[in-house]
């Protein structure tokens, strides 16, 4: 209810909660003030259109990243009008306004099409931004899309899930990629590098769910090449998180994030939340 009526009273008594102190509205400094503060003393209509997975990819063709976009198969705005039979065998759905609910289908002959299309009609009807204070999430027309399921088999390393490299950007400038893997709904393995891809674990928390990988992974041979894509989408916002993936070798785009953990980021040591305060100039 206070998500409804004041999602930034909800954001203050969020953050207040998470890290024990009260957010500074006049003064923020570190990123999970900024982000807070970016939400709601600006104008977001851009992080509506580009936080919306199906909308987005109309962006991402106009910036001339076409060529690291998912093959979609289909769009539906109702649950029921959902076209399995044009669905190949394998793929993956989605909500264009969640957060990490992805429905897997490895063989069509095996899923409860019924039960899919309940769960998806659930998913239409949640305004996913009133929870965490994220007013942006709020305006996009929600819709279901289908895509083609990349193997998670063809990436640097054994991984259960795609691999996300999750690439914190800065008006055109990138500056850390937090690697992503092993991902089920209880946890997620997690590394933090720099963009000489040198490995940070000094500034991460593990958590039962963030948990901190032990040793470094491979450099993706894509990297640079995503490092571009996280440079030209980031141009002209403040703060951006630009996810993507790789398999065999080829970068793909996952989305832009533009309010990560909805500003409460609490898998990063106070150290480096403030790093990325400082890369976030805020123009007031």
């Amino acid at each position: 209810m206070i998500g409804t009526i004041s999602p930034k009273t909800l954001a203050s008594i969020q953050y207040q909660r998470g890290f024990g102190r009260k957010i500074d509205w006049n003064d923020p400094k570190d990123i999970n003030e900024k982000i807070n503060w970016l939400k709601f003393n600006t104008d977001t209509t851009a992080w509506t259109t580009l936080a919306d997975k199906f909308r987005v990819r109309e962006h991402v063709e106009r910036m001339g990243l076409g060529n690291m976009l998912v093959k979609l198969y289909g769009h539906w705005d109702d649950a029921e009008d959902i076209n399995w039979d044009a669905l190949p065998r394998q793929f993956i759905m989605k909500t264009n306004n969640g957060s990490g609910e992805v429905f897997i289908c490895k063989d069509k002959a095996e899923i409860d099409t019924a039960a899919w299309t309940a769960a998806f009609k659930t998913q239409l009807a949640v305004k996913f931004g009133r929870s965490m204070g994220e007013p942006h999430y709020n305006r996009i027309k929600p819709c279901i899309i289908a895509e083609e399921l990349l193997d998670c088999r063809k990436q640097p390393i054994p991984s259960s899930s795609l691999i996300d490299y999750k690439i914190w950007s800065f008006d055109g400038k990138p500056a850390y990629i937090w690697a992503c893997y092993n991902r089920t709904h209880a946890s997620v393995q997690v590394a933090l590098y720099d963009l000489d891809w040198k490995f940070h674990p000094e500034y991460s928390i593990s958590t039962p769910h963030y948990i901190l990988a032990d040793k470094p992974m491979p450099r993706p041979k894509s990297l640079d090449q995503m490092l571009h894509a996280a440079a030209v989408l980031s141009k002209g916002f403040p703060e951006l998180r630009v996810d993507l993936y790789e398999v065999d070798d080829k970068p793909y785009f996952g989305e832009l994030t533009f309010s990560s953990a909805a500003g409460f980021n609490d898998f990063y040591t106070p150290e480096f939340l403030r790093i990325l305060g400082d890369l976030t100039i805020l123009n007031k």
